[in-house]
């Protein structure tokens, strides 16, 4: 198989899991009662990200949320080039304890991306495998120094 095929098949399967994916938020969305999309805070989730120079951002996220979709809106400069298809580790971060023993164990999918991570720690996970829930609220999550896919001349990545 030559490489343009390579990638054009790899295009077609992430293309494929982005529909799904956001299928499956339509549902979830969906099937909530007005009162539960409109803002019941026992379901806010508070998380702090850190970025590379240490500047800290508070932002609340929802119960179920995604963790590094939750950064694109907040602003802070997660790349997640491949948008949750587990086919990069651009959104690598940080998990601070005890919120890494709260989370369920990566699933080999993640794992493999993980270990093409630059800087890989062993409290390193991808953020667009975390879930929030309730019992993650207050969770610090650190961007690494750098990740694979990440300029390096100071351009801002810009999520897709």
């Amino acid at each position: 198989m030559s490489c343009f095929a390579r990638n054009l098949l790899i295009k077609e399967m992430i293309r494929k899991k982005r529909l799904l994916l956001l299928t499956q938020k339509c549902r979830t969305f969906c099937t909530k009662t007005g009162a539960e999309r409109t803002g019941d805070a026992a379901e806010d989730v508070d998380v702090i990200y850190v970025s590379k120079t240490g500047e800290r951002t508070a932002v609340k996220g929802r119960v179920g949320q995604n963790a590094m979709y939750l950064a694109h809106e907040s602003g802070v400069e997660i790349e997640g080039a491949c948008e949750a298809s587990l086919a990069c580790c651009t959104c690598h971060v940080y998990v601070n304890q005890p919120f890494y023993d709260r989370l369920p164990e990566p699933k080999e999918d993640e794992e493999d991306m993980l270990d093409m991570a630059p800087f890989l720690k062993a409290n390193s996970r991808l953020s667009c495998q975390i879930t929030l829930t309730k019992e993650l609220s207050g969770i610090e999550l650190t961007l690494p120094a750098a990740t694979r896919n990440f300029y390096v001349d100071g351009k801002k990545p810009t999520p897709h």
